[in-house]
């Protein structure tokens, strides 16, 4: 018996690859010579999938199924071959026999690759093995995969290429398909979960000329006939409470949204948002609607409100834990901000906490900043988060009670955010002078800051009845949902950097089999006529002082943006000692956080702790630092990544 395993391995040189894909193709020209053009295939009937089969074995032993699929698996042992062929649901093996299909199309069938995508039709039986299996009595290749795939035993090992190849990696690995299976699952629960409730699903517009709902850096385009600047939607909040206004009592909207910023293992350019908005509620019954939802979601998946993910375990029964921001600063902080009563005492606190431009702050403003700096990695959850301070609530309802703070909560589950909710703003005049002081920020250049939006004042001026409203991140639901380590794991096609070309001849040609581009590449030029370079130090360092340094290799094992920060990126490293290490670094000017992870750099790894914005940074990432036109410029330094993780630099 030989079993064929035809695709690739981590020991295959580009140049086997190649030779296997011209094979390939070589058998493509045949069959075509020989008036058996798989490609002018245009259907198959299929009656039945895997799974069905196998469920319903007893009353579909020994009759006939159509079956189609991709082979995975194929072993030949003269006259008989078992093929694995892989379909929606799963696996299910195929015998083929040469006195079933006749000899001529038995030697036809022996030269089908792994890969190829085969039709079936025969009768259901099962092996003296035991094994549910369709005893073929007509094969028909469908289409011909050129390339090879990766070795089934080790899979895809390159993560990028996961996620660029995500074809690939679905046809490869059944979790990944699983996952997927379950998000779509999550998708239609919410949907069906709102419709019950009365909830009408409404589109509104992605294209807008202002891009308001949120604070965010929009995406922007220009329409051509109209000869007008837009911009992508950052949130559908305004167009949803003008339906409200309108008379939609209940509405929600779930559907693609775009934020112009970092990206990191929560966060994509392009993500998925729900917002729903309900006439004559506040933000306590969205509440009650957010924990109840998600406990559904898992109860739905799992058959129980526990939520397993990355080895921590989540009760989400209701009703969650509920702290104010002012209790959280007390509890964590040892602050007491109800004995604070102006902007000059907190920025008192502030300064002693060391948060930067306190001097600039307002009371509320810093309440938000220290519960996020120091209070926020605290929160595993599931809770909520209520009084939040009006600076940073700009579509929020005031507090009867303390017009400081807004009635809003934010719900956190493993120290992430998943929902923000509130009672809406519906006062004309309180609304227009918010919107004033975001557009003076604006202006002032801070470019997250929300605009003018008349038409949404003047809606308000028709009269938006008492609302509450609720927004939840449905991607970062959804990785908690599924337990997977990044938002990349859980959407089929995540933004990615594209390659250079021959970073991606290489990397296709690792995976895949592809043939090695034939084009030379050329060296960029670099013109370093206007670089400065900062002089040389002349005064000496002697030998001792500087062999105090410890500088070692690092590998980049993940990096995401630091929240509230447009400077910092957060590393954990692989140094070599067996536990991780977190370095923050002001680089992200520079780079965007996908492009470092798997990276080998330098750092120094005995510099005292540093705490950057709550976090403690433990090290420094050696960088190369020079001057164009007047600008600074980076380069982070990185090295060969055959240099191990802790290997020392003398």
């Amino acid at each position: 018996m030989s079993e064929e395993r035809n695709n690739v391995s981590p020991e295959k040189t580009e140049q086997e690859l190649n030779e296997q894909r011209k094979i390939r193709r070589d058998k493509l020209e045949q069959l075509r010579a020989d008036g058996r053009d798989p490609f002018l295939q245009e259907k198959w009937d299929v009656s039945h999938y895997s799974a069905d089969i196998r469920d319903n074995f007893e009353e579909l032993e020994e009759k006939d199924v159509s079956i189609a699929g991709r082979i995975m698996a194929k072993r030949v042992m003269g006259k008989v071959s078992f093929i694995d062929i892989q379909d929606r649901q799963g696996r299910i093996q195929s015998f083929v026999a040469r006195d079933n299909i006749t000899p001529e199309e038995y030697k036809i069938f022996k030269t089908y690759d792994i890969g190829d995508i085969v039709g079936i039709k025969g009768a259901v039986f099962r092996t003296k093995t035991g094994e549910v299996s369709v005893r073929a009595a007509e094969i028909v290749l469908l289409s011909k995969s050129i390339q090879v795939l990766p070795e089934k035993f080790h899979g895809l090992t390159d993560t990028d290429m996961r996620y660029r190849q995500r074809y690939v990696d679905l046809i490869m690995n059944e979790d990944v398909r699983e996952v997927f299976r379950k998000r779509a699952v999550i998708i239609k629960g919410i949907r069906k979960f709102l419709d019950d409730r009365g909830y009408l699903e409404v589109e509104t517009p992605i294209l807008t000329v202002i891009a308001g709902g949120a604070n965010a850096r929009p995406f922007e385009t220009h329409h051509n006939t109209l000869d007008l600047d837009m911009k992508l939607r950052i949130s559908n909040e305004l167009y949803l409470k003008r339906l409200i206004v309108g008379g939609l009592d209940r509405v929600y909207e779930l559907g693609r949204m775009f934020r112009n910023e970092g990206m990191d293992t929560r966060h994509n350019p392009e993500f998925t948002n729900i917002e729903l908005y309900e006439a004559y509620a506040d933000y306590n019954d969205m509440m009650e609607l957010t924990e109840n939802l998600v406990a559904s979601l898992c109860q739905e998946l799992y058959g129980t409100m526990e939520l397993q993910f990355q080895g921590k375990t989540f009760d989400l029964t209701p009703p969650w834990d509920r702290i104010s921001m002012e209790e959280g600063i007390l509890r964590w902080l040892g602050e007491d901000f109800s004995q604070v009563k102006t902007d000059e005492e907190a920025q008192a606190i502030a300064k002693k906490h060391h948060l930067e431009d306190a001097e600039k702050m307002t009371r509320g403003k810093i309440i938000a900043e220290l519960f996020e700096e120091f209070c926020e990695d605290k929160l595993d959850g599931p809770i909520f988060v209520t009084g939040h301070p009006v600076e940073i609530s700009p579509l929020a309802k005031r507090n009867p009670e303390d017009p400081r703070i807004t009635n809003r909560f934010e719900a956190y589950i493993n120290k992430w955010e998943i929902a923000n909710a509130f009672s809406e703003l519906n006062d004309p005049i309180d609304q227009y002078n918010r919107f004033k002081a975001q557009q003076e920020q604006l202006e002032a250049g801070d470019d997250e800051a929300h605009p003018m939006d008349m038409d949404y004042v003047n809606a308000l001026e028709v009269g938006l009845p008492p609302t509450g409203g609720l927004g939840i991140g449905v991607d970062r639901l959804i990785i908690l949902l599924t337990n997977q380590p990044s938002i990349r794991d859980i959407l089929l096609f995540p933004t990615m950097k594209p390659l250079e070309k021959t970073e991606l001849s290489k990397k296709t040609g690792k995976l895949n089999g592809g043939a090695k581009d034939s084009s030379v590449s050329k060296a960029k030029e670099i013109d370093f006529s206007n670089v400065k370079i900062e002089p040389l130090f002349e005064e000496f360092v002697d030998f001792e002082t500087f062999a105090k340094s410890d500088f070692r290799a690092v590998k980049v094992k993940e990096c995401e943006a630091v929240a509230k920060s447009k400077k910092l990126l957060k590393f954990v490293l692989d140094d070599g000692s067996g536990a991780d290490r977190v370095i923050l670094s002001g680089i992200h000017e520079y780079y965007e956080p996908e492009e470092l992870v798997g990276k080998t750099c330098i750092a120094v790894t005995n510099l005292p702790p540093r705490k950057m914005m709550g976090i403690d940074s433990c090290g420094m990432l050696i960088s190369a630092v020079h001057e164009v036109d007047g600008r600074e410029g980076l380069n982070l330094l990185m090295v060969d990544d055959s240099i191990p993780a802790g290997a020392k630099l003398y």
